[in-house]
């Protein structure tokens, strides 16, 4: 299998693969979110604000428990996600959770022929774009689904994050997109533990290019910053900070972890 012209089905499968592990895990916490609990963290929610009745379509949304987070809030969320078996979860959560939450199972490139409708926000977050080859492709998407006004509200891993080896002690990848990153892994960042070996394909973005393709699909880049600890303990040998924030330890506060940005559609 050619793992660039096959990465969709490469990927697919590996997080269909991932689906029943992450479900169980205590990274994800799904009985307390179940019970209520928001998965949304304080970064997004800051440039979100207020959704009520706000249309929202959530690229890239796993098993739908930002989806669902968002749904609670008040607005009507539409989730798209790579895997079949993310979505059929998704759907059980929006039941579980008693939601309105709609989920497509479509490639993100693709969504076009799966749906036709604009929306007042379009969201995206955490190891999102690392999966996608083309990032104009992917603008394009997001400024063909916002309306006049509508907006975009992006949270991602820094790309500094990604030049690092699994263990953060060395450079081992290129800032820049130099290609497909086609790598087989152990475990999950959920569960590291977990018996799974499977393939990957992704590839890494600079900022300069996330900001290229943005600014070339028409939209205007309204805020951006940049943070020193992930809200999520997904990387190896991290230390919690404060509550919700870890480090890398032997890195303390000196590298970015996190780039949060919104732009509109005029």
């Amino acid at each position: 299998m050619d793992p660039v012209k096959d990465y969709l089905a490469i990927n697919k499968a590996s997080w269909n693969n991932k689906v029943h592990v992450h479900l169980e895990s205590d990274f994800y916490g799904v009985p307390d979110f179940i019970n209520g609990t928001s998965s949304l963290n304080d970064i997004e929610l800051s440039l979100l604000g207020n959704i009520t009745g706000k249309r929202i379509l959530h690229l890239q949304c796993h098993f739908g428990q930002d989806s669902i987070s968002l749904a609670r809030m008040g607005a009507q969320v539409t989730g798209i996600d790579l895997s079949d078996k993310a979505i059929e979860a998704a759907n059980e959560l929006a039941a579980k959770t008693h939601t309105n939450a709609r989920f497509i199972c479509c490639d993100l490139y693709d969504l076009p022929n799966h749906l036709n409708e604009t929306f007042d926000i379009v969201f995206t977050s955490y190891g999102t774009i690392g999966w996608l080859p083309d990032l104009d492709r992917w603008a394009a998407v997001i400024a063909r689904f916002l309306g006049t006004g509508g907006q975009l509200v992006f949270a991602e891993f820094h790309p500094v994050v990604w030049m690092f080896d699994d263990d953060f002690s060395r450079i081992g990848y290129n800032y820049f997109n130099s290609g497909p990153i086609a790598e087989t892994y152990s475990g999950t960042y959920a569960d590291r533990n977990a018996a799974l070996s499977q393939e990957y394909v992704m590839w890494n973005h600079g900022l300069a290019e996330v900001f290229s393709s943005l600014l070339g699909a028409g939209l205007e880049i309204t805020a951006f910053a940049e943070f020193d600890y992930s809200p999520y303990n997904c990387f190896r040998h991290t230390v919690e900070v404060a509550p919700k924030k870890y480090r890398i330890q032997h890195l303390d506060n000196k590298i970015p972890m996190v780039f949060a940005l919104t732009a509109v559609k005029h």
